[in-house]
């Protein structure tokens, strides 16, 4: 499934996708069934608290100061294709997949 938001990503920003959750062991068994090769887009929209989950998780592209710092500082600093641990903000626990 080709997202609405697809496209070229502007000089300085990154494209991710997230599942939100409210509780750490709930994002811990949503990363454990990704580690056995499950679909995040998939475990996004059956799981994520975000309207994201609509499609897939993904929440386009973004430049730095967009989001929560601790979801900025994570994913910045992973590259495309990796899915981070659970990551706490004020929201809930995040499990971040940078795709661009």
């Amino acid at each position: 499934m080709k997202s609405p938001r697809a496209g070229r990503i502007p000089a300085g920003q990154v494209r991710a996708s997230h599942i939100l959750v409210d509780k750490l062991s709930i994002a811990q068994e949503i990363r454990a069934e990704l580690d056995q090769g499950a679909n995040f887009a998939k475990l996004a929209e059956s799981y994520s608290s975000c309207p994201s989950k609509k499609h897939g998780g993904d929440l386009g592209s973004f430049g730095r100061g967009k989001m929560a710092p601790e979801f900025e500082k994570t994913v910045y600093s992973m590259k495309v294709g990796e899915i981070s641990q659970p990551i706490k903000t004020k929201y809930g626990y995040h499990i971040i997949k940078r795709t661009g």
